[in-house]
């Protein structure tokens, strides 16, 4: 009986991948792995700040706040995927992760990456509209278009991530289960499979050029137009709004779009383990902290609801 348990318990260790992590126990990692904590209470804190200001607020109630805080709630959601699992291993000194789970990580990073790609398309054409057709803006921006492309977006993100996450999974892994990441990312997990994957990789890599190019054309359709309409404004105080208002979405657009592409986008010959793993710290831990910074000190009304809760309390 007890050989048993035995051959049970080892049977269902042997079906886990190992995540060989991002810090060693060493006082130079230590020191880094209290700041990735610290980065991640700050983005869950100034994230749900956020949310917690447009919700309250009646001077937010407009179609750019409602986009933000989807952006900032998938910001919650994704360092939540990823830090929570990273620190336990870390601290308990295991490394171990099911199959079940592994598949949530995957699924839910993709999810919530497609979908903020095509959530910063839908907030690139409403700051067209606002300042390209601003007579027509609530028309062109009703509610129904801004909950239509907030579903779409997280329709669209969950889509991938489901796809990729099955696929994923559904390879043989008969040889080692050593993922040299700090998390499950599917282009990590599919070099341990013992099977052909060209034609997954070759899927893979159609699947994120099409996530992040698609919106990234949106996007950058969207300020070309915008930057013309600015240039034809004789007045410099209306120049120095439109552009107040649009560099908040483009510093967001260029971090996340930055680390992305240089992450899925790289020919194989310059992807390095360690590479990866840097910018892919910077994109799933860092750059959610940073998204509320950027929009609340460089926003006027976020600013003033901030002044209006410190004064109600």
């Amino acid at each position: 009986m007890c050989t048993a348990m035995y051959t049970y318990a080892n049977n269902t260790t042997d079906t886990n991948f190992i995540l060989l992590g991002l810090f060693n126990h060493t006082q130079t990692h230590l020191f880094l792995f209290s700041m990735v904590l610290m980065v991640f209470l700050s983005s869950l804190m100034g994230n749900a700040l956020l949310i917690v200001l447009i919700y309250e607020d009646p001077r937010l109630h407009m179609p750019m706040y409602f986009l933000l805080s989807q952006l900032s709630l998938m910001d919650v959601m994704l360092v939540s995927t990823i830090v929570p699992k990273m620190a336990a291993n870390y601290l308990m000194d295991t490394r171990s992760i099911s199959p079940a789970g592994c598949g949530a990580q995957i699924f839910l990073f993709l999810t919530l990456g497609g979908g903020e790609c095509f959530l910063l398309a839908a907030m690139a054409y409403d700051r067209y509209v606002a300042i390209c057709h601003p007579l027509r803006y609530p028309i062109l921006m009703n509610q129904k278009l801004c909950l239509n492309m907030t579903t779409g977006s997280w329709l669209l993100g969950g889509v991938d991530g489901l796809m990729q996450a099955g696929t994923t999974l559904s390879f043989p892994y008969c040889h080692s289960r050593e993922i040299n990441h700090f998390f499950c990312e599917a282009p990590s997990l599919v070099r341990l499979a013992c099977a052909d994957t060209t034609f997954f990789e070759f899927f893979m890599y159609v699947c994120c050029i099409l996530m992040l190019l698609i919106p990234l054309s949106i996007i950058l359709a969207s300020y070309s137009l915008i930057l013309a309409a600015v240039l034809n404004m004789r007045s410099t105080a209306a120049r120095k709004k439109a552009f107040a208002t649009c560099s908040s979405h483009l510093a967001v657009v260029g971090l996340f779009y930055g680390t992305l592409i240089f992450t899925y986008m790289r020919p194989k010959s310059y992807c390095t383990v360690a590479h990866d793993k840097v910018v892919s710290a910077f994109y799933t831990i860092f750059t959610p902290v940073l998204n509320p910074l950027i929009y609340s000190v460089r926003n006027k009304e976020v600013k003033g609801a901030m002044k209006n809760i410190k004064k109600n309390t």
